[in-house]
């Protein structure tokens, strides 16, 4: 048996978010998981941060265009980030802050439909003595509806998965999410595809199959999945269309 959704395509809209201004170079390497070293257009070769500890596999690729932000912050230490990889067949954004930011703005202007008619809309809300989830929506009756969003970067032959490593932290949000269905609350985890290049989404059961099992149990006992992808440019991103997904 597999599980299967399919949903129809989102109208269009403008970006729910805007990049800093870019600053165009070229990937010479990325290592030690937060740094990349950036040759700019001016021949000077910079360490900037990388806001992704994945592994990042299909979008770190060397030699590829990408894009940085500059940040003349005393407090940081790397004055560059780095935001944007122009892969052969989409942009792809490194920055794992984005999708919440995205996904929350998306929520409260209403262009998440299944999301909708909530009053309420909170950020970063504690569940539980060691967990923390995304978003929680609610009317004030005190039956919540959690949000648990995740990023996926990874996208082979047109399907996306998510993780691009294991993640035991990935696995116990799924353990909590259940915890919280059982309790009387509506539950979601959000797949956010920060690429045009996906056609459908799955668990990444090659690279985490405890996560993908897992992730099976939740949506039997309840949790909700959703996947967007997203358009995104040189000027900013937004959600474009819900993604059909299936646990195979």
């Amino acid at each position: 048996m597999e599980a299967i959704n399919t949903v129809p395509e989102c109208g269009h809209g403008t970006p729910c978010l805007s990049w800093p201004e870019l600053i165009p170079g070229i990937l010479v390497k990325r290592y030690k998981r937060f740094l990349a070293d950036i040759t700019l257009e001016t021949g000077e070769t910079i360490t900037a941060h990388c806001p992704n500890s994945g592994r990042m596999t299909g979008c770190s690729t060397p030699g590829r265009p990408v894009y940085v932000s500059l940040q003349n912050s005393p407090k940081r230490k790397l004055k560059y980030t780095w935001e944007l990889i122009d892969m052969p067949d989409s942009l792809v954004g490194i920055n794992t802050q984005v999708p919440n930011r995205l996904v929350y703005q998306a929520v409260k202007t209403g262009t998440v439909a299944g999301l909708g008619g909530y009053e309420t809309i909170r950020r970063e809300v504690r569940a539980g003595a060691h967990t923390r989830f995304d978003l929680m929506l609610g009317n004030g009756d005190g039956a919540e509806c959690y949000v648990e969003i995740k990023n996926s970067t990874l996208v082979e032959n047109r399907v996306a998965f998510f993780p691009d490593a294991v993640t035991s932290r990935g696995k116990n949000h799924l353990v909590e999410l259940q915890n919280l269905v059982k309790a009387g609350h509506r539950c979601a985890m959000f797949f956010l595809v920060q690429r045009m290049d996906a056609a459908s989404f799955e668990p990444a059961d090659h690279i985490d199959a405890a996560y993908g099992k897992e992730l099976r149990a939740a949506v039997r006992n309840g949790v909700e999945i959703m996947a967007y992808d997203v358009h995104i440019d040189l000027a900013g991103i937004r959600l474009r269309n819900p993604l059909a997904w299936k646990l195979p």
